[in-house]
């Protein structure tokens, strides 16, 4: 069977046909060559591990405000602004995340191993400086930074949780950029396993540092932080040491650790404008919380359960689309810009039928879901109403997230920016306001906004993808 035959086999089938072979093949990793064969199936492959990795994440970060809970409103505020700064951390790890998927996958697809080995060392070499300029800052200013944001006499005098988070941030850093690294390669299995090791550990030990049980102290609020740098760090160890071992695909050595300027320039503006891109598309949630916060708290808490639901139904999502953005990498440093092209549509159109049956659960089961969250009758409307309205918008944006994506791994970091700047700050956010204060909507007002700029967002996304421009970007 040719390889356009087989995989239209699989386009028509889907990835199911396989079953469980498939997830084990998936789970356990395979040298797999994504530039060749079925494309459906390169997309299971790298798809299933990289949505493992993305709900552990989600796991862990519910786990670790329940054991900091127990310790009080004072802790929790201070794990809250923490966590507040610790999205400057989180956005650079993505953006610089980007711009090495992108270069990685481009060197693996032109088969320049070394190369992709040289990018790797470089980005890493990159995250180590700007990982070591963020620690000295945090731990220098941390009780400042907690009173600017409004922190309480309590809260500041947990100033080491930030100190040593900040303090720390490498552990981050390094463990997002790697797990970046694999996932370019094609090493999909590696990043989610290098993940579960780091938040199985931080889980482990986040109750036994922070209420001191058996041998270990007691630490407060800062085990917390203690807990997650062990368990990031150990995962970041693990991860650098999987780059060096014999026969890995993307095999780093101490000579690819020399400063390259050039490369890494070249990787700064990939990265820059990836953490701009992140940063104007999370911070546009804080525009719409502020519009709807002026109808109460009881709005206010709808929309956050409603939102929190619809995050955690749409990790999937996110694992498909940075299967895509590998194929898109690796395809094109193959030249073959049509086998990039249909691995996005092929991608786009899986994670439509997901978000489809998703969206569909949402809008006729959505009080039974609000129920398992709140019973409060002056919420549950709210958070019902963002449900329904939202998941109206799920079949446009199982393409946007998607495309988007795929810009990245072309290297057209810029496509994305723009598009999250104009359809976000200058679309829906005014939108939002309009809907709801101008013409008295309230709060549905701000979820129909939501759901005209996620669909406004895929629409111009397949436009500007069909033009094509980025097949010729240079990485």
């Amino acid at each position: 069977m040719t390889e356009s035959q087989d995989a239209a086999v699989v386009e028509a089938a889907g990835p199911s046909q396989r079953g469980w072979s498939a997830v084990k093949d998936a789970i356990r990793g395979t040298h797999h060559d994504y530039t060749e064969g079925a494309i459906g199936r390169a997309i299971f492959l790298l798809a299933v591990p990289m949505v493992l990795e993305t709900v552990m994440e989600s796991v862990f970060a519910v786990v670790d405000v329940f054991f900091v809970s127990r310790l009080g409103a004072d802790a929790v505020a201070t794990v809250g602004l923490t966590e507040s700064m610790m999205v400057l951390v989180y956005s650079l790890a993505m953006g610089l995340g980007i711009g090495a998927t992108a270069t990685v996958a481009r060197r693996i697809g032109e088969r320049d191993a070394d190369g992709a080995a040289h990018a790797a060392a470089q980005a890493i070499l990159l995250g180590l400086i700007v990982s070591a300029v963020l620690g000295v800052i945090g731990v220098a200013l941390a009780p400042t930074l907690l009173r600017m944001m409004g922190g309480s006499p309590a809260v500041i005098a947990n100033a080491a949780f930030m100190r040593v988070m900040l303090g720390g941030n490498a552990t981050v850093l390094l463990l997002f950029l790697i797990n970046a690294i694999f996932r370019g390669a094609g090493d999909a299995a590696i990043a989610m396993r290098v993940l579960w090791l780091a938040n199985w550990i931080n889980i482990v030990l986040g109750p036994l540092l922070i209420f001191g049980v058996g041998p270990f102290p007691e630490l407060g609020v800062v085990g917390a932080a203690v807990a997650t740098n062990i368990g990031r760090g150990t995962g970041a160890l693990y991860a650098i040491s999987r780059l060096f071992r014999a026969g890995a695909r993307v095999q780093v050595t101490r000579r690819h650790f020399r400063f390259d300027p050039a490369l890494m320039w070249q990787m700064i503006r990939l990265s820059g404008s990836g953490t701009v891109q992140i940063l104007i598309g999370t911070a546009s949630w804080i525009g719409l919380i502020r519009v709807i916060s002026s109808f109460g708290s009881a709005a206010l808490a709808g929309y956050t359960i409603g939102i929190r639901v619809i995050i955690f139904a749409l990790l999937p999502s996110w694992g498909l689309s940075n299967a895509a953005a590998t194929m898109v990498g690796q395809a094109l440093g193959a030249k073959k810009p049509e086998r990039a092209e249909r691995a996005v549509w092929i991608a786009a159109r899986y994670n439509l039928v997901f978000l489809g049956i998703v969206g569909a659960l949402f809008v006729w089961l959505a009080r039974a879901i609000v129920s398992l969250f709140t019973t409060d009758p002056a919420v549950a409307p709210y958070a019902v109403d963002c449900l329904r309205i939202v998941a109206l918008g799920f079949l446009f944006y199982a393409y946007g997230m998607v495309i988007t994506s795929s810009f990245n791994g072309a290297g057209d970091t810029w496509t994305p920016t723009w598009l999250n700047l104009i359809v976000f700050w200058l679309w829906e956010i005014p939108l939002a306001y309009v809907l709801a204060v101008v013409l008295g909507m309230g709060p549905r007002g701000v979820f129909i906004s939501i759901t005209v700029g996620f669909s406004t967002l895929a629409v111009l996304s397949a436009w500007l993808f069909r033009k094509g421009k980025w097949k010729t970007r240079r990485v």
